[in-house]
């Protein structure tokens, strides 16, 4: 993927294995789990291109959100906040080779980076 594209949409749920069969039912998503994430179920489209998360609702995490592919997240926080962005979630580890963040954009909408291996 380049910079800018779409990695993954995360979406919030109150139950896991309830969402699995709603929206494997309902889109054909493949819904599987990956050891060491077994709390972030994974969800691929038939397209085999569109994917994201089935992740924990939580008081501010209430909407599905993006994640863009970038290539420097440190670089990319640095001109979204001199745009007007605030940083939620600085740049974290998600395994050895990719890492993640989390803006609000001036209109208050949350936007995730992800910068490593998509592979």
């Amino acid at each position: 993927m380049a910079h800018g594209d779409i990695t993954h949409v995360e979406i919030p749920v109150s139950d896991f294995a309830r969402a699995t069969t709603f929206y494997s039912d309902l889109f054909g998503w493949k819904i599987a789990t990956i050891p060491g994430f077994e709390t972030y179920p994974m969800w691929q489209a038939p397209n085999k291109i569109s994917g994201g998360a089935l992740t924990p609702c939580t008081e501010d995490f209430t909407e599905p959100r993006s994640f863009v592919e970038v290539d420097s997240i440190d670089e990319t926080l640095e001109k979204a906040t001199a745009a007007g962005a605030t940083v939620v979630t600085p740049r974290s580890p998600i395994d050895e080779k990719s890492w993640w963040a989390l803006i609000t954009d001036p209109d208050g909408n949350h936007i995730g980076l992800y910068e490593g291996d998509v592979s």
